[in-house]
């Protein structure tokens, strides 16, 4: 039986202190799955000789190496049931790009174990400043192995050895054997292993590293790396090296005397004298540092060659996984691969519209039928411009109807307007019930020939989203081989790839009516099977009277659109402009010299060699210099003005690069406004997103913020904008499920209740709270009920990790029933599967754990964010619906333009100002009964940034 990796200790993330690849790195919990998976140390007789591997590839992956770095470069990204799963992705998709594209003869993954190595016996200081494993990365190694095992790529780990002594043995297996090695590292210390017959592969770049590359890189060949390593030293892995011996010095030095020892013998020869005097009384560091950087070829490691030949993997297990993780793509790509792709239907009666007649059966049965498939096709053109090509109709399940409405593809006898206008009727009338896969889309276009459609009945994408809220993909084509196993025509087999690439509109409408069809037909015989499951699941109301809804209201909002200042855009970008000149000089004064600021290499050389600033953090790539590294050297060298200059510099440039410059590009010449898409099945809480541009990510509390709000202005010149913003809508909706009467009574009487928690926190009368009391309190509010750590909420307020935990812990003994409540959802998520939220949106959420604290982990944050954060959006969509139904009603002048989180705005004219006040203020104050007040803060102004309160 194969001895199971060291099992590994589960550890909070570091809060402080270099990131860098985690000293600890476990294996999966309980040790590996049994079977084509390694870890043992070889059989007695000795090592397993390799086969003949003549022309033969063997790549063997670092994946520690892999696994942090994939892990730290791709954004937080989480399954279907909220498990993080950025590294299993990245992962993934590395050692599927090397199994497609490189085809090797044999794959095999290293790991580091957990515990100590050899090295440690030589040097107990070596990797000592190696941070903990990230929480978040820690439950993402089981899954990462249960991969390897579906897709039948073994494990080799042994303890006391690195991952790195690992592919030195199966370089050096791989060479004897007359194969040729591709080590899948990004550690420099590969590169001493470098021969005819071992290379490394960048992943990454999809680039060969050989002797050539070393040489224009280090300027040395593989067998002085270890002597150049040593000289330099590395302070990722805390090797000394030698003090003040740099690259470029190694270089010249090795080049001059070829090895180490030399270099060492001729120290006297050296120039300047502190450097001389270092390779004089480092000698022996020298060495040593050689013995920790070098590689062991000869780990007594088990390696199963025929297990590493690359082969079949088990395509059930790895479709059950793609499917658990939410990689569809994947999952489309192994099938391909396997060539068991979901099959079309062998019967189905797809049919063209092609004269007069046609189209009068066609609308009979329809209006016969009652209930039909509906799918609007449209040119490629952003919704506001797209032409309508055509529309197909599926009443029966394998039949439908495409009727062509684009020139010249219109019906023989009929142009597209007469088409239309035969059709009209049944599409506008509200007792015959319309199916499709993102109606709002369908809305839109028919709104934008002239047509209202009615009966909105049922949504497949809206669905399949309240369903699996997690998940990150609802397209037709996923939901018809999810639920039906059946595949669909892709655009790219009508339209083709790269510069023969078509437009839809291009093509003839006989080309164009499979693809057409199946988009009508498809979510008809899905509506049977989704509408079952909303039953099922108690989502069926939520569904009927929110989501549904919903879809007309959203789409008056994009067709509608918000005009913008193109004249005030160009001033700002004119103005950014100046300051972005303005602070690339000073940031060159202050450096003492030109640099590309955009450049992270130069910005490192910049910040910690030359100006000694401490390095907080560390990536792959060197010291890190991300926006928090920089805050956090803003904060601890105030009198350094150089990383607070660059953090305003990436500011300006983004928001000039997207918005400034980009919302004019975006402005539609015909109706002067900017016509933003509102995702609704995108935000796995229930939250609105945007796009196109993305409303929701301007800044509202910065200057520069509201200087791009200034170019948001009414449709007429005489109107102003109103603004309508829920009052802390999170703690509010906190209170309520709470009933912490301490903060219930907060709300009922109207206080500050960041003043209220500050009074309370600091032991004060409220009369009595500072603004930096209130600061706090207010950070604390919105911080611990995620939980924020003391580290991190000592991070936000600069003050020490003891006072933190202080302030945490004052505030739970004030707020009892807050701390209960939290509880309460992780107890219940752990049992249930899911959350839900004030209207029963559901979210199924794995990870929680049995015994937790005040600090979470994603699974717990993503419980706690979706029950408050969703239960917002549900209230704020229930209040758009009733606006927009009363405003039906009233029919005033004034208009619903946009919804930004908590946020709803209208252009209105100035003598309907009050009644829209009072209207809009009614309907979301109102729109449900809490256990505290809903307050509704009204603005108004000429432009979205001059709003000001209205009383």
């Amino acid at each position: 039986m194969e001895a199971p990796l060291e099992q590994a200790v589960a550890m909070r993330p570091a809060e402080k202190g270099p990131v860098q690849e985690p000293a600890a790195k476990p294996a999966e919990e309980g040790g590996l799955a049994a079977g084509r998976t390694i870890a043992s140390r070889p059989p007695q007789g000795g090592e397993q000789p390799p086969p003949d591997l003549a022309g033969q590839s063997v790549y063997v992956i670092d994946a520690n190496s892999l696994i942090f770095q994939v892990f730290h470069a791709i954004p937080e990204m989480t399954s279907p049931r909220g498990e993080p799963v950025n590294a299993v992705f990245g992962f993934t998709r590395d050692v599927l790009h090397i199994l497609e594209t490189r085809k090797p003869g044999y794959l095999f993954c290293a790991f580091d174990m957990a515990g100590k190595t050899f090295r440690h016996d030589l040097y107990d200081q070596y990797k000592v400043n190696r941070s903990e494993m990230p929480d978040e990365l820690v439950p993402q190694f089981p899954a990462i192995f249960r991969l390897l095992e579906a897709l039948q790529i073994p494990v080799l780990g042994l303890e006391s050895y690195e991952a790195d002594d690992i592919l030195a043995t199966v370089a050096r297996l791989t060479e004897e054997g007359q194969g040729e090695c591709y080590l899948v590292s990004g550690d420099k210390d590969c590169r001493q292993l470098i021969s005819e017959q071992i290379k490394i592969y960048n992943v990454r770049k999809d680039q060969v590293y050989d002797a050539a590359a070393l040489a224009a890189d280090w300027g040395v060949r593989p067998d002085q790396v270890v002597d150049f390593q040593a000289l330099v030293g590395d302070p990722v892995d805390h090797v000394p090296g030698v003090p003040l011996i740099g690259p470029k010095l190694a270089r010249e030095l090795l080049e001059k005397y070829d090895t180490l020892e030399s270099v060492l013998d001729h120290a006297h020869e050296v120039a300047g004298a502190k450097r001389r005097q270092n390779l004089l009384e480092c000698r022996e560091q020298a060495l040593l540092s050689r013995q920790l950087v070098r590689l062991d070829t000869q780990v007594p490691v088990a390696i199963d060659w025929q297990a590493g030949r690359v082969g079949a993997v088990d395509p059930a297990a790895a479709l059950e996984l793609f499917a658990e993780f939410g990689f569809h793509r994947f999952a489309q790509q192994l099938r391909v691969r396997q060539g068991e792709a979901s099959t079309r239907p062998a019967e189905t009666n797809y049919r063209r519209a092609a004269s007069s007649e046609d189209l009068r059966q066609l609308v009979a049965a329809l209006t016969a039928a009652k209930r039909f498939g509906l799918h609007a096709l449209t040119s490629p053109d952003p919704p506001a411009d797209a032409e309508l090509i055509g529309l197909s109709f599926a009443w029966t399940p394998g039949e439908a109807w495409f009727v062509p409405l684009g020139k010249p593809a219109a019906v023989s006898g009929a142009d597209p307007a007469a088409s239309l206008a035969a059709l009209r009727e049944v599409l506008e009338d509200a007792s015959i019930a319309k199916v499709g896969h993102d109606l709002k889309g369908i809305v839109r276009a028919l709104a934008g020939a002239g047509v209202a459609l009615g009966g909105l009945a049922f949504d497949t994408m809206m669905a399949s989203y309240l369903l699996d809220a997690g998940e990150r993909v609802h397209t037709l084509d996923e939901l018809a081989e999810r639920y039906l196993g059946q595949s669909t025509v892709k655009p790219a087999e009508l339209l083709g790839t790269g510069k023969s690439q078509k437009r839809l509109n291009e093509l003839p409408a006989a080309a164009l009516t499979p693809y057409a069809c199946q988009a009508a037909d498809l979510p008809l015989r899905l509506a049977a099977i989704l509408a079952d499951k909303l039953r099922e699941a108690d989502l069926e109301t939520l569904f009927n009277t929110l989501e549904l809804p919903l879809i007309e209201v959203l789409a008056e909002l994009e067709s509608r659109g918000i005009r913008v200042d193109v004249d005030r855009l160009a001033e700002l970008s004119r103005q950014y402009g100046e300051r972005l000149e303005t602070l690339e000089r000073e940031i060159h004064t202050l450096a003492g010299h030109p640099f590309n600021i955009a450049s992270v290499k130069q910005l490192q050389q910049v910040l910690f060699e030359e100006q000694k600033l401490p390095v907080l953090a560390r990536t792959k790539t060197g010291p890190s210099t991300d926006v928090s590294v920089l805050e956090d050297l803003a904060r601890l060298n105030p009198q350094h003005e150089l990383p607070a200059k660059i953090i305003a510099y990436r500011q300006y440039a983004k928001l000039k690069n997207t918005y400034v410059d980009a919302l004019p590009a975006l402005v539609n010449p015909r109706t002067g406004r900017v016509h933003a898409t509102f995702q609704q099945a995108v935000a796995a809480t229930g939250r609105l997103s945007s796009s196109d541009p993305n409303l929701q990510n301007i800044p509202i509390r910065t200057e520069s913020g509201r200087e791009i709000r200034s170019a948001f202005l009414p449709g007429n010149d005489d109107w102003l904008l109103l603004g309508a913003d829920y009052s802390q809508i999170e703690l509010r909706v906190l209170a309520h499920f709470s009933r912490d009467e301490t903060l219930c009574r907060a709300f009922a009487c109207d206080e500050d209740i960041h003043a209220r928690v500050a009074s309370q926190v600091f032991g004060v009368p409220i009369e009595g709270v500072t603004s930096d009391m209130r600061r706090t309190a207010k950070a604390v509010n919105f911080g611990v009920i995620y939980g924020q750590s003391p580290f991190g909420l000592a991070k936000t307020l600069l003050i020490d990790q003891d006072q933190a935990a202080q302030f945490i812990k004052a505030y739970f003994d004030r707020y009892r029933g807050v701390e209960e409540f939290l509880t309460k959802i992780l107890v219940e998520c752990r049992a249930k599967g899911y959350v839900s939220t004030v209207l029963g949106r559901r979210r199924a959420i794995r990870g929680i754990r049995a015994v937790g604290g005040r600090q979470r982990n994603l699974p717990e944050r993503t419980a706690i964010n979706t029950v408050i954060q969703g239960s917002a959006a549900d209230l704020i969509k229930q209040a758009m619906i009733g606006i927009h139904r009363r405003m039906r009603r009233e029919k005033p002048a004034a208009r619903m333009l946009l919804q930004i989180h908590d946020e709803l705005v209208f252009e209105v004219p100035p003598d309907e100002i009050e009644v829209m006040a009072r209207l809009v203020t009614e309907e979301m104050a109102g729109v449900q009964e809490l256990a505290v007040p809903l307050k509704v803060d009204v603005k108004t102004g000429r432009n979205w940034a001059q709003t000001e309160p209205w009383v």
